[in-house]
């Protein structure tokens, strides 16, 4: 059974102003996360933040860097939620987790 990914409102706003790359990497970060969980060890700097509460570079290199930031909301039904995605510096974890 695959996850559901669901993205907050302000990460809707954050994507229309992120570079076309940027935004080919979060696709393709929120596809993983549907096949495969919240846990993606896989991409550059990845961490849990929480016990539930997860993040990751989108790219490897760059300025500004960009990151994501998720939350296991349900393991039973399987369902994350993406709270942030956006530059690292605009990132205020302790409202994240």
């Amino acid at each position: 059974m695959s996850w559901n990914v669901e993205l907050s409102s302000k990460v809707y706003k954050s994507l229309e102003k992120m570079p076309n790359r940027t935004k080919d990497s979060f696709q393709a970060l929120l596809d993983e996360m549907r096949l495969a969980g919240p846990v993606r060890g896989n991409w550059p700097n990845y961490g849990k933040l929480s016990k539930d509460c997860h993040h990751c570079h989108l790219q490897k290199r760059g300025k500004p860097v960009y990151v994501a930031v998720w939350k296991v909301i349900d393991k039973k039904i399987k369902i994350i939620e993406v709270n942030y995605v956006g530059t690292h510096e605009g990132a205020n974890y302790d409202l994240l987790r």
